[in-house]
């Protein structure tokens, strides 16, 4: 483990808790210091700021900042942030700022100014070396650096010059133009200039992207040059004591991850916060020697949804999926599914970036030795689609990919000199290791997350960033021996329940898991929708239906008569036609059906009013009670199990958010307390109190169990050393659930419920501990 980790050297002591705050133009510096009093009362340690970089005018989100880097004038500017951190400061409260050095935005490319130099001077501009761009002569624009800007059908009459010719137009995107190369027709101009607009769907793209998002353009983090010049403003912060950590905006698409970390902590000393935008495949572990406190938390959210689904309805729900979808969805299934869609993904989205890993590796080879393209292409294209993780560079992944490269071998033979050369190329870190693992990257999270979850839909609740929908249950075991070893090698890294990349916000995901409790009466609720409101294509429809129960207000729930007021039904429906296209079924982002998606708002309305919503209602009636114990459980095991607890703005309350945008809107910060934020409220001040319990040292301790429900029961204890200072119990697959005579063995001592409902020795029934709530925090008396 890296020092702050393992030694907790941090400024102000170890983390309780963050906050995470979207600023946005509408939400600056000055109007979240009106709101710090509520957040510092629920018991937090650090706020955790999305981007404050000046970005892209207009952008809501900052992921597209712009040079030179410095704090948004929009935001407030430093002076802004400075009174922010003095306002915060004075309730205790540290600041984690979320930085992006993977990309920056070029969606107006002359309001970049790096960018814009690069287009007007080409290979001589003095930051061509900033950006990934690829200039070889082959690179389908004849060494040009290619723009996918133009319609399919366009015209060079689209083409239009500003007065004076230094700006060329087409039509709402603007180019600088070289000097000197102004004069004659804009498509005369167009042709003289360092760049060449393509059409957007012609697999030409001359530079790096995010994924397959053509307005951020990929930093080559690499040069030191780049890395100074990004970091600069990080170091004057840091200079003017303003922020106590980073969060690092996706990794995986660096060139070298791991040196860009070591140069990142180099930069911040050892007592300050580095968490990691890392995703992990559900085998995979966090690499040992990073330099960081953690990850953002993905991987722990999956831990914790899991062990509250049961596998018994999981395995009921593959076989209604298979009825009304036509597969199962199940493990078989999104294995073979990932793998063919990968190979897709390849082919449709990044075909520049699998042209310049196939020319890295064949240019890569001994002197003497040659290989096919077409071999290569094949090789690489069959290691992305079976390596099951974003990038295998890491010395800890090493071995994952050569066992890739074996399966592939033991399929196809024929590919035996080109498997070869790559396990030899990649053996040291260098252009064929890292360009194959920023492909596999981008590959993977545009397969998976944005494809294959949207096509697949047995249980929606484990399809999420990290997630495991292949097997999406844990028994009590398996979930108490992730924790211990998350508690001994990662206790600093943060426990995500909902971001602002979540498909699903964490109370809607409980909501959904709890249908695999009850699959029979899931069954049955299917049946009757399909009969009296048939949706216009049966996956979507059977995806759809999930996140409507999953949003259903539970207040309504039971109801004979109900309807959905118009706010969430149109929020529904925009979400049906984002779902839709993502997944590509019945219309897609590249090819919009426009009457297919009518038809889908067709069936939102008639399924949210009426009879058909009646019946909705009565099955969210049904799961209401175990989902309102199961979601309270789940954000308390967050708060004090292994990990430091990060809570999204505004889900101190219940909070029935869907995928962005939805999730990013504005909080209304002057909501009453539910029973959610009370109860947070308890767990982060008990956190609070027993500071070495949850910090680097700290220990968990699964807690026997006994009797007819044990298998029910979460129960794990916190302490340091051989003394445990906090216990948590709670139960899982709470429907119907009957506690009679079940038991939780305590640690030895005498143990006060921190609801000041009760005390405690020894060996306590189950339905005694939970008597006041759904989970009992108790503390040493």
């Amino acid at each position: 483990m890296v020092a702050p980790a393992a030694g907790g050297s941090y400024l102000g002591g170890p983390p309780v808790a963050t906050y995470r705050v979207q600023l946005t133009p509408d939400f600056g510096f000055d109007d979240l210091i009106a709101v710090l009093p509520h957040i510092a009362e629920l018991g937090v340690s650090h706020l955790y700021l999305s981007p404050i970089g000046t970005a892209m005018p207009g952008s809501t989100h900052g992921y597209d900042w712009v040079p030179p880097p410095q704090v948004a004038e929009v935001l407030g500017g430093i002076e802004g942030l400075t009174r922010l951190r003095g306002a915060a400061t004075a309730l205790g409260l540290g600041i984690i700022v979320d930085i992006v050095p993977n990309h920056t935005g070029v969606a107006d490319t002359m309001a970049n100014p790096w960018f814009a130099d690069l287009l007007a001077k080409g290979s001589g501009s003095e930051f061509a070396d900033f950006f990934d761009v690829d200039f070889s002569v082959d690179n389908g624009a004849d060494g040009k650096i290619a723009l996918p800007v133009l319609g399919a059908d366009a015209d060079p009459a689209d083409f239009t010059l500003d007065a004076g010719g230094t700006v060329l137009r087409y039509f709402d995107h603007a180019f600088p133009v070289a000097e000197g190369t102004g004069d004659g027709t804009p498509a005369q101009v167009h042709e003289r200039q360092h760049y060449r607009l393509v059409p957007w769907n012609s697999g030409i793209v001359g530079y790096r992207r995010f994924f397959t998002v053509n307005e951020l353009a990929g930093l080559r983090q690499e040069d030191p040059r780049v890395f100074t010049a990004t970091h600069e403003w990080i170091a004057r912060l840091l200079m003017a004591d303003l922020i106590d950590g980073v969060r690092v905006d996706h990794p995986d698409g660096l060139w070298d991850p791991q040196d860009y970390l070591r140069e990142l902590r180099e930069l911040l000393g050892e007592d300050r916060l580095i968490y990691i935008e890392k995703v992990l495949a559900p085998d995979e572990p966090l690499e040992p020697t990073l330099p960081v406190d953690g990850t953002t938390g993905y991987e722990q959210l999956r831990i914790i949804d899991a062990v509250f689904t049961p596998s018994a309805g999981v395995v009921e729900l593959a076989e209604i999926h298979d009825r009304v979808v036509g597969n199962p969805g199940d493990s078989g299934w999104i294995t073979e599914a990932e793998h063919s869609r990968k190979l897709l993904t390849l082919t449709e989205m990044f075909p520049a970036e699998h042209r310049r890993l196939v020319r890295a590796i064949a240019s890569s080879l001994p002197e003497g030795r040659s290989l096919p393209d077409t071999e290569i292409a094949e090789a690489t294209a069959q290691l992305i689609a079976g390596l099951g993780v974003y990038r295998a560079d890491y010395p800890s992944l090493r071995q994952r990919l050569l066992y890739a490269a074996d399966r592939v071998l033991a399929d196809r033979p024929h590919l035996a000199d080109a498997l070869a050369a790559i396990a030899e190329l990649t053996a040291l870190p260098g252009r064929v290791s890292s360009r194959l693992a920023q492909t596999c990257g981008a590959v993977t999270a545009k397969s998976v997350e944005d494809s294959i979850f949207y096509r697949t839909a047995r249980l929606l609740s484990a399809q999420e960033v990290g997630g495991d929908p292949a097997n999406p249950s844990l028994s009590p075991n398996e979930f108490h021996t992730a924790n211990i070893a998350r508690a001994r090698d990662w206790p600093a890294a943060l426990t995500a329940t909902s971001t602002h990349d979540t498909k699903r916000s964490e109370d809607v995901r409980a909501r959904i898991a709890m249908i695999a409790q009850v699959p029979g009466r899931w069954s049955m609720l299917v049946r009757e929708v399909w009969r009296n409101a048939p949706p216009p294509e049966p996956l979507t429809g059977y995806f759809l239906l999930q996140n409507i129960v999953g949003v259903w207000p539970v207040d309504d729930a039971g109801s004979p008569a109900p309807a959905l007021d118009a706010e969430l039904r149109s929020r529904l429906r925009d979400y049906a036609c984002k779902a839709a296209r993502e997944g590509g079924i019945g219309t897609s982002w590249m090819t919009v059906d426009e009457g297919f998606e009518t038809g889908l708002s067709i069936w939102i309305n008639t399924v949210t009013t009426g009879p058909v919503a009646g019946t909705i209602s009565a099955f969210v009636g049904l799961i209401a009670p175990g989902w309102i114990q199961e979601s309270l459980s789940r954000k308390v095991i967050a708060a004090l199990g292994p990990g430091v607890p990060d809570i999204y703005q505004g889900t101190q309350w219940w909070d029935d958010s869907l995928v962005d945008p939805d999730n990013r809107r504005p909080v209304d910060y002057s909501r009453p307390a539910d029973q959610k934020t009370e109860l947070m409220r308890l767990a982060l001040s008990v956190r609070g109190r027993h500071p070495a319990a949850f910090g680097p040292g700290g220990t968990y301790l699964p807690l026997p169990t006994d009797g007819p429900a044990a298998s029910h029961v979460i129960a794990f204890a916190r302490g340091c050393g051989d003394t445990s200072d906090v216990v948590v119990v709670t139960a899982r697959c709470t429907h119907r659930l009957d506690p009679s005579d079940t038991t939780v063995r305590l640690p030895e001592g005498t143990w006060t419920d921190a609801a000041g409902s009760g005390t405690f020795t020894g060996t306590a029934l189950l339905s005694d501990l939970r008597a006041h709530s759904p989970v009992a925090i108790l503390e040493r008396t």
